[in-house]
């Protein structure tokens, strides 16, 4: 029985982070039955020391590699980059719901348990080694997101969006397994470690069930990080989800399944990327075109950053593309940047919610800039990260994007990323010009201020100026990530 991968010695250090948020996911179940008032915050204080412990779990052993189970899972640069991220957006997210839930009568003991279950799963998929892992963090993330879109079961958009998400998903985690079946029966292991070993002693392209099923796996983690054609689901899940909801997975699953793809990128599909070029060129040239010219004809606020958030995918596959340790740098120095930006923008449509309403135009930011400065500034430096305006973060991210690009020879795929940067510049320059220069045409939208929601906001807004003035720290953080995980 030695043979075994489970009865072997675990460094359970290294899982410090699974522990920590598996223990709070199952804590805050048990929680429920303890009385408590209706007013009580405890479910959101169990969260937050949750994601802190996780977070901090990670530096106990973040400079040694360790694999466990088997080679299953690892521990190394890229684990302890995304855990801290998931754990870092899992704060903000919990800090953005502390008022809103309140205020739209979410259940806070589930919500805050689906939340930290999903990002347990996100944690798996960062350190998974092996493509059984992978499939298994997916459908842990996967399955609380499609019941926390759902959450507000009164509302027929929220279980419209949750019905959907949950079917696309269901078709593509089938895509996804069936790759790796197929990738299984081509190389004789699901190891990613093995594979590239296999594909380096045979020409595994001249083998169909290796293309076919390399090609599966593309549709299946492409359906997670909303790449077109696979992106159907989003517009219609961010906009019926609660928008605390829609905040934390428009970050945190995006940047799951793209830690997936860089694992895959960097041994798998590294292996054979020049035959793989063409393939993922076309994609990202389609997700972010597509993403940004439907972005233009948006009125309702999350609907357009439902589709600002696809063309962003783009921007993270040109780095794939261009592969290597520069190119998943590139990934994970833009995958963090973006997560913030995202996040602080739906932060503050947290704060304009009007009762149960989620319903945000463009036409109801106007005059904003002008009744709530604060807000005003802040929704104006987002956009302007986004659309990738120095001195923001968001320039930074894209130079260094197209500056790799560049690098890896890849000049028509910059020109095209660099015109629908601009192209971007449009639809977030809207926002801004309503909350400027437009006079509002209905009864103000009401502001719903609360202390824990400013504090995820502000955060947000000084990280994304530091980042843009510092970018070096990150970037170098990026760097050494990757080059410990290779």
């Amino acid at each position: 029985m030695s043979g075994v991968p489970f009865l072997l010695p675990v460094d359970w250090w290294a899982l410090g982070a699974v522990i920590a948020l598996s223990g709070g996911a199952m804590a805050l179940l048990l929680l429920e039955f303890l009385p408590h008032g209706p007013e009580s915050n405890r479910a959101a204080l169990v969260s937050l020391v949750t994601l802190l412990a996780a977070g901090a779990s990670v530096f106990v052993v973040r400079d040694s590699r360790r694999a466990l189970f088997d080679g299953m899972f690892v521990h190394d640069g890229i684990t302890v980059f995304f855990t801290f991220l998931f754990c870092a957006i899992g704060i903000l997210s919990v800090l953005l719901s502390w008022d809103y839930v309140k205020r739209t009568r979410i259940n806070r003991t589930e919500y805050y348990a689906l939340l930290l279950s999903s990002t347990l799963g996100m944690v798996i998929m960062a350190g998974s080694n092996d493509l059984i892992t992978v499939f298994l963090g997916l459908e842990l993330m996967s399955l609380a997101l499609y019941v926390l879109v759902g959450f507000r079961r009164s509302h027929l958009e929220s279980n419209e969006a949750s019905l959907k998400y949950f079917l696309l998903g269901a078709f593509a985690s089938g895509f996804l397994l069936y790759g790796i079946a197929l990738l299984y029966g081509a190389t004789g292991t699901t190891n990613l470690q093995k594979m590239t070993a296999v594909m380096s002693d045979s020409p595994m392209l001249e083998n169909p069930l290796f293309v076919v099923g390399a090609l599966l796996l593309v549709v299946g983690l492409g359906f997670k990080v909303s790449a077109v054609p696979f992106h159907m689901w989003t517009p219609d899940a961010y906009e019926g989800a609660p928008t605390s909801v829609t905040a934390f997975m428009s970050a945190g699953a995006k940047a799951a399944g793209f830690a997936a793809l860089v694992r895959v990128g960097l041994s798998t599909l590294g292996a054979v990327r020049t035959d793989w070029v063409p393939v993922l060129s076309a994609i990202a040239i389609l997700t972010m075109t597509v993403g940004n010219v439907t972005a233009l004809l948006q009125n309702n606020v999350k609907r357009m950053l439902a589709y600002s958030s696809i063309a962003h995918a783009g921007y993270v596959l040109v780095a794939i593309v261009a592969g290597g340790r520069d190119g998943a740098s590139a990934a994970l120095f833009y995958l963090a940047v973006y997560s913030l930006m995202n996040l602080g923008a739906f932060g503050i449509l947290t704060l304009l919610g009007r009762g149960t309403e989620e319903r945000v135009l463009v036409s109801d930011l106007a005059g904003l800039g002008f009744r709530h400065p604060g807000l005003g500034i802040a929704m104006t430096v987002f956009m302007l990260a986004l659309g990738g305006i120095p001195p923001t973060a968001g320039f930074m991210a894209k130079v260094y994007v197209f500056g790799v690009a560049l690098k890896a020879g890849l000049v028509p795929l910059v020109i095209i990323g660099v015109l629908n940067s601009v192209v971007s510049v449009f639809y977030y320059l809207r926002i801004t010009v309503a909350m400027y220069m437009e006079e509002p045409q209905a009864e103000p939208t009401h502001v719903s201020w609360a202390v824990p929601g400013a504090l995820a906001v502000l955060a947000a807004v000084a990280l994304t100026l530091w980042w843009g003035v510092q970018a070096h720290a990150l970037l170098d953080q990026a760097q050494r990530s990757v080059l410990g995980g290779m």
